[in-house]
């Protein structure tokens, strides 16, 4: 009965720090402002299952994505599992499931002891990824400080979880066969039980056993309270992200409807504006400016650095980084959102923006807007929205932008065309023999 109120409490407590934890970050999402799909729902629920459930852009790169494959299998497998524990922990019961469905239950647990190892591999080589091979994409100052312990932790997380797993069922094995005569027949777990702890009576095993119940599910209640402050939220968030993907073809601009309300009346009387109320703004200046999805995304960023890795610009030395970007607005988006509880639901003006604080314009004006960052990401961010938007403000709102702009901005209020050649020059080749 006391192990039935101490996992009552301990999931109890877990849950209600977990909740709030993701009620925070989506009143963070929130903040932004409206996302317009441009999308049929069956084309982002195709896009949803490929990208994100089925992982095909990582394999792009297929060594790294194979590994990855192993982890992310492991884990949507193992939550099997973990039904099973619950339903222990909460009936005081011992492998509930067992009876009802022997053979299916060790072809289960022998599968999922399988995808263990497979993932405790993939583990071990990220992790050596970053502290021994020391892989470049890995090693840049963008990770300096916590993102590195970040991704070191979680990693050794997963080790210590694995370890847990395998000392459960490893010990249960062996109680198994000295107190029945025969083991469960566990794939990995018959012959590691034997070998670990065969010199070791049926209490102490009792006592190993257990040390791994509540170990794994300790640590997966640890896992789910850290994951809000994780670059491995996308675990969640990548399904929601790829859903609402920006499926317009790459390079596409959206007319700006603040720019409409202030110049069509000029040219249409009858035009009605959009915003009649509001003093228009341009461009975004801060992350309370820029689209809920915009939000999304900076939350569901992984800091692979796939989309850094390939930008022309940071590949030449330039200053720009758009995992940065990314990092850099999730920041800033929590720094906000700790504002807001601070001051009791109100955001009280901290003096900081995410352009200028966070973000410099020698950053946003190295992109070239090639999309290369956009066509790497393996869950479909797309860091060049942001650049574009904190550059609108920059050239609308403050007209800040490199002198070698000038022309053509002179040439688009002259000739409406970057060109210095009028329409009518620029048309004179059609007629020409």
């Amino acid at each position: 009965m006391l192990s039935i109120i101490v996992f009552i409490i301990i999931t109890a407590v877990s849950g209600y720090f977990v909740i709030g934890n993701f009620k925070k970050i989506r009143r963070n999402i929130l903040l932004g402002q409206p996302y317009q799909l441009n999308t049929f729902k069956k084309e982002r629920l195709k896009t949803m299952l490929l990208v994100a459930f089925g992982q095909q852009k990582m394999f792009t790169r297929p060594g790294v994505a194979i590994l990855h494959l192993f982890l992310y299998i492991a884990f949507v497998i193992t939550q099997i599992e973990l039904i099973e524990i619950f339903i222990d922990g909460f009936t005081n019961s011992h492998r509930f499931l067992k009876p009802y469905c022997e053979g299916l239950y060790v072809l289960v647990i022998s599968t999922i002891e399988i995808l263990s190892v497979l993932a405790f591999v993939g583990t071990v080589v990220f992790i050596l990824r970053r502290t021994i091979l020391k892989t470049p994409r890995l090693q840049s100052t963008d990770l300096i400080g916590w993102p590195k312990r970040d991704a070191l932790l979680i990693l050794s997380m997963e080790i210590i979880l694995i370890c847990f797993i395998f000392m459960m069922n490893g010990a249960d094995e062996l109680i198994h066969n000295k107190t029945q005569a025969n083991s469960y027949g566990f794939l990995i777990s018959q012959y590691v039980g034997p070998f670990v702890f065969q010199h070791l009576n049926v209490d102490t095993l009792h006592t190993i056993e257990r040390i791994g119940w509540w170990g794994h599910i300790i640590m997966v209640f640890t896992f789910l309270n850290y994951l809000p402050f994780s670059k491995h939220l996308h675990i969640i968030l990548a399904f929601p992200n790829t859903y609402y993907s920006n499926l317009l073809p790459k390079g596409k601009f959206n007319n700006l409807t603040q720019v409409t309300d202030v110049v069509k009346p000029s040219f249409d009387p009858s035009f009605q504006p959009i915003n009649t109320t509001d003093i228009p703004s341009f461009g975004a200046n801060d992350v309370t400016q820029l689209t809920w999805k915009n939000l999304l995304e900076a939350y569901s960023c992984t800091e692979c650095g796939r989309c850094t890795s390939v930008c022309p610009q940071n590949i030449t030395g330039k200053k720009l980084s758009p995992r940065k970007i990314m990092m850099d607005t999730r920041d800033r988006l929590v720094e906000v959102g700790a504002n807001i509880d601070k001051n009791k639901g109100t955001f009280i003006d901290d003096g900081k923006t995410l352009l200028g604080t966070y973000i410099t314009s020698e950053e946003i004006w190295a992109c070239n807007t090639c999309n290369a960052c956009v066509q790497e990401c393996p869950i479909n961010i797309d860091p060049l929205n942001i650049i574009l938007k904190l550059r609108q403000h920059l050239v609308l709102e403050k007209s800040e932008f490199p002198a070698e702009l000038n022309s053509m901005f002179s040439n688009l209020e002259n000739n409406g065309a970057p060109w210095q050649f009028s329409a009518a020059d620029r048309t004179k080749w059609i007629t020409e023999n």
